[in-house]
């Protein structure tokens, strides 16, 4: 499996956990019906482990929004690449990964969630710099 398919595994995950309010463990296990990923279950982990950080940065980056109000795809989404800014991986490549899941899970035609989600995530970076 490569990155982009780990890192949609683990949206998947996240996502499961805050639709279903599973456990880690229950949304993994769910998700990995055909089998167990490491790298996607580790991206999973990592984000969770510091889920009240992330959504502390993501809620004080939007404006006029909050994070309650996002859809739990974008949220999912999001908080994965916040997740993974918080780590050595460019912040480029997370960004373009995270816009190229939210076109391929949450845009319905019109580009407005990856236009969010893009103006989010560069605005989320440039207050980690």
């Amino acid at each position: 499996m490569n990155n982009r398919d780990a890192r949609i595994k683990a949206m998947q995950i996240l996502y499961t956990m805050d639709f279903d309010h599973k456990t880690l463990e229950e949304a993994a296990e769910f998700v990995f019906y055909e089998g167990h990923d490491e790298l996607a279950y580790q991206y999973a982990f990592n984000c969770v482990i510091n889920l009240e950080k992330i959504d502390d940065i993501i809620s004080r980056t939007l404006v006029n929004y909050s994070i309650s109000r996002l859809n739990l795809v974008d949220k999912a989404i999001v908080r994965l690449a916040v997740s993974e800014m918080l780590t050595d991986t460019p912040r480029e490549i997370i960004i373009n990964e995270a816009l190229e899941i939210t076109k391929i899970y949450s845009d319905q035609g019109d580009k407005k969630a990856t236009g969010f989600n893009n103006r989010l995530l560069d605005n989320i970076n440039k207050a980690l710099k």
